[in-house]
């Protein structure tokens, strides 16, 4: 029955926002129990396949235009133009309103693989760990933990202030001497914890993307990490990519 579904699902022949026939209208037409019924509508549900909210009849999922998220968003050339952070300039050039909720700013220890990526001194592995929610259209899509050199931090807003001004926080590492030049990004995706299930309002069935990104300088050093989790049901990565010699 589960197979039968989502055929249907996928072909078209179920169209997005439409319900699923009731339990009772299931197992008659398949000639199987309710409880079989029902299991077959779990199966799909964990596929993110179907949606059911608030005890109404579960319907196909929506197949919602994904923000996409590319190497361009941290341009400097789109910073000067537009004023705005990366995660701005990009939801706003889709069409959606941006929100950023600044919910904890904080020095710390830095995590071993964060020291490893910023290569930090061991007489000094502390870091400013600033940590943001986005939204876009007032829904929750990612959220992102930034790790700051104590080094670099020390004495601005990077290490104070939710506020960053114009360019935000790329224009501010620039006032440091640090204008981002190149960026690594290491992407894997896997299933959401109940924490980030319930704060990112993510439906049943939908893994989350994992991006740790490393912002590198005109030296070739690097002077901030973020770890971004994001709905995937919601982003894309979208890179162009030069393929060396």
């Amino acid at each position: 029955m589960a197979n039968k579904l989502r055929a249907d699902i996928l072909s078209g022949d179920l169209p997005p926002g439409s319900p699923l026939p009731s339990q009772r209208e299931l197992a008659e037409k398949y000639g199987v129990a309710r409880n079989t019924a029902a299991e077959a509508v779990k199966i799909l549900e964990s596929e993110g396949l179907i949606e059911s909210r608030n005890r109404a009849r579960p319907k196909v999922r929506e197949r919602r235009r994904l923000l996409r998220l590319g190497a361009e968003r941290y341009s400097n050339r789109l910073r000067n133009e537009t004023g705005l952070s990366p995660f701005r300039a990009e939801v706003e050039k889709q069409g959606k309103t941006a929100r950023v909720d600044c919910t904890s700013i904080e020095r710390v220890a830095a995590p071993e693989e964060i020291a490893e990526r910023l290569d930090l001194p061991a007489d000094d592995g502390t870091v400013v760990r600033r940590e943001n929610w986005y939204f876009a259209d007032d829904e929750p899509v990612q959220v992102g933990v930034t790790y700051i050199p104590w080094a670099i931090a020390e004495g601005t807003v990077l290490a104070t202030s939710a506020n960053m001004g114009k360019g935000s926080l790329y224009a501010r590492f620039e006032d440091r001497g640090h204008r981002i030049t190149w960026i690594r990004e290491e992407i894997g995706s896997r299933m959401p914890t109940p924490e980030e299930t319930e704060r990112l309002a993510i439906p049943a069935g939908v893994p989350v993307i994992d991006v740790i990104h490393t912002g590198i300088d005109q030296d070739e050093k690097p002077f901030e990490v973020t770890t971004f989790t994001m709905r995937a049901d919601l982003n894309g990565l979208d890179y162009r990519i030069h393929i060396e010699d």
